[in-house]
C-alpha cells in the first residue's frame, strides 16, 4: 500500500470515529454535557412504523427521514474502508451498531427504543453504501473515490460541528 492511500485511509479512519463519537453524543446523550439532564425514559417499540412516528393520527416522517440522514455517512465510512467486502458483509456493522444504539437506550434508560429507528439507520447506511458504489463506478479507483469522499466527508463534519456548537450554546 502507497504512502497516500495509507494516509487515505487514515483520515478515513479519524473521520469515522468522530462520526461515531458525535453519533452516540446525538442518540445516546441526546446532545447533552451531564447524565442528570437526560429525560428518563424507557420504551420498545417492536412493531414497525407504529406509535413513535404516529402524530395526530399521521406518520411523522421527519423523524424516519433524520434517521436515515444521520447514517448515510456509515455507509460511506464502511465502504470506503471495507471496498472489497460483499455488500451483505457491509450492511452487517452497520445494523449492528443501531442494534446497539437502541439497546444502549434501552438499558440506560435514555430513549425510546424502536425498530423503525433500526430500518430507518440501516436503510441510511444502505444509501451510503451505493452512493459509495455510484462514486466507484464514475471514478474507477478506490483512491479516486476515497480521495474526494473524504473531502466531502471532512467539509461535512467540520459543518455538523459548527452546527452542534451553534446549537449547543
Amino acid at each position: 500500500m502507497e504512502t497516500r492511500e495509507i494516509k487515505q485511509r487514515l483520515l478515513t479512519t479519524c473521520l469515522l470515529i468522530l462520526y461515531l463519537l458525535v453519533l452516540t453524543w446525538i442518540i445516546i446523550f441526546k446532545m447533552q454535557f451531564s447524565i442528570q439532564d437526560l429525560d428518563h425514559l424507557r420504551s420498545i417499540n417492536l412493531i414497525p412504523f407504529k406509535e413513535s412516528v404516529i402524530v395526530n393520527n399521521r406518520i411523522e416522517f421527519s423523524e424516519i427521514y433524520d434517521n436515515i440522514l444521520v447514517f448515510v455517512p456509515f455507509g460511506l465510512y464502511v465502504s470506503m474502508l471495507k471496498s472489497n467486502w460483499s455488500f451483505l458483509k457491509k450492511v452487517a456493522p452497520i445494523a449492528g451498531v443501531s442494534l446497539l444504539y437502541e439497546v444502549l437506550q434501552f438499558i440506560f434508560s435514555v430513549g425510546a427504543s424502536d425498530v423503525t429507528d433500526l430500518i430507518g439507520n440501516t436503510f441510511g447506511g444502505i444509501i451510503g453504501i451505493a452512493i459509495y458504489i455510484v462514486f466507484r463506478r464514475l471514478l474507477k479507483t478506490d483512491f479516486k473515490t476515497n480521495k474526494i469522499l473524504n473531502i466531502i466527508a471532512l467539509i461535512g463534519t467540520i459543518g455538523v460541528i459548527i452546527l452542534l456548537v451553534i446549537l449547543v450554546s
